[in-house]
């Protein structure tokens, strides 16, 4: 094992990577897109300007000290004792896989906690690409992006017992607009990425788009095991089948900036999730996105919705009417409000 403490005394090593939302989501997890590969599983996700930061710092020779903001106190464990099924587990893992000790993790993101904005697969994401910087400091080799969306991946995969998709770790790393092709299959990448909008899009977008919070957290895996078990019996396989088609679809509108399209695309992928995934729906969320749809916005939750959050897109005019009835409506809801960001052209740095 490597002690760092020295090396972080000199200075704290800091890294960052930006939070999503996403039309698609649960196409990028192996067991819906692995089977069916001729239809081309696809998610688009936006990058936001909520970013999760990961810094390190010294701390004991032999132990690991991790906390991060809004999951209750840090956590401090011998270096050759790292749980990896703790609150913070998933942290240790990435600290165990470089072989560090003697160092002090801080994670701390702008967006809400268990917000269904792909927090911890971002703070993975920030995680690693610190931890590789200090690998470089001590003479190492580091991990390009394209390596560490590798490994942010499969140390999530493998520490939560699979079923676990990629695009999280695929906004952190990238950043930007980007619209995915999923191919586990294919031995040379798992993955086709196509950038929708240079920088110009990417502001023009911002405009158009609103992202709130709904003032309930969320938990995903309970969701996600759910739809996954649904899929593999065929129950709903025909109606996430239309879904990948409309993102598809969805894409194009992005890239070519037609933002009423995208909007009605977002509002024929959420009819369809309305009858395939209506757990992913609370009053709340299901009243907002309802409004949304009601003055030609599509909305839709992000993630696997239950709580969290929820995302809007339509035409400038469209857009700030909705943002001034969202946020009559949030403001009546504890811990809920509209998220002030914008789309995030760099992924981790």
């Amino acid at each position: 094992m490597i002690l760092v403490k020295d090396f972080l005394s000199k200075q704290p090593v800091v890294a960052s990577a930006p939070c999503r939302v996403d039309s698609g989501g649960t196409w990028d997890i192996k067991a819906l897109a692995l089977p069916l590969e001729t239809i081309h599983p696809t998610t688009v996700n936006i990058a936001l300007t909520l970013r999760t930061v990961a810094s390190l710092h010294p701390y004991e020779s032999g132990q690991v000290k991790i906390s991060s903001i809004g999951f209750g106190d840090p956590e401090v464990f011998p270096a050759e004792r790292l749980p990896f099924d703790s609150r913070l587990g998933l942290f240790f893992a990435a600290v165990s896989f470089f072989g560090f000790h003697g160092l002090e993790v801080r994670i701390d993101s702008q967006s809400p906690v268990r917000s269904a904005l792909g927090g911890s697969s971002t703070a993975l994401v920030a995680l690693i690409r610190a931890l590789s910087t200090v690998a470089v400091g001590l003479g190492g080799k580091g991990l390009s992006k394209r390596e560490i969306l590798h490994l942010g991946y499969h140390l999530e995969d493998g520490v939560s017992g699979g079923n676990c998709g990629i695009q999280d770790q695929a906004a952190a790393v990238y950043g930007g607009v980007q619209q995915w092709e999923w191919q586990y299959g294919n031995r040379s990448g798992v993955y086709r990425r196509r950038t929708l909008l240079d920088r110009e899009g990417q502001k023009a977008l911002s405009r158009r788009l609103l992202v709130a919070y709904s003032g309930r957290r969320h938990t995903a895996s309970r969701i996600n095991r759910q739809w996954i078990k649904d899929f593999l019996s065929g129950r709903t396989r025909a109606g996430w089948l239309t879904v990948n088609e409309t993102v598809r679809r969805f894409g194009r509108a992005i890239e070519a900036r037609d933002w009423n399209r995208a909007a009605a695309l977002i509002r024929e992928e959420m009819a369809i999730r309305r009858e395939i995934t209506p757990e992913a729906l609370t009053p709340v969320t299901g009243e907002l996105i309802e409004t949304a749809e009601n003055v030609g916005c599509g909305a839709r939750f992000t993630g696997a919705g239950a709580g969290g959050s929820l995302w809007a897109i339509g035409d400038l005019d469209r857009i700030d009417l909705l943002k001034s009835l969202w946020e009559t409506r949030l403001a009546k809801i504890k811990g809920a409000a509209i998220l002030d960001c914008t789309v995030d052209a760099a992924g981790v740095k």
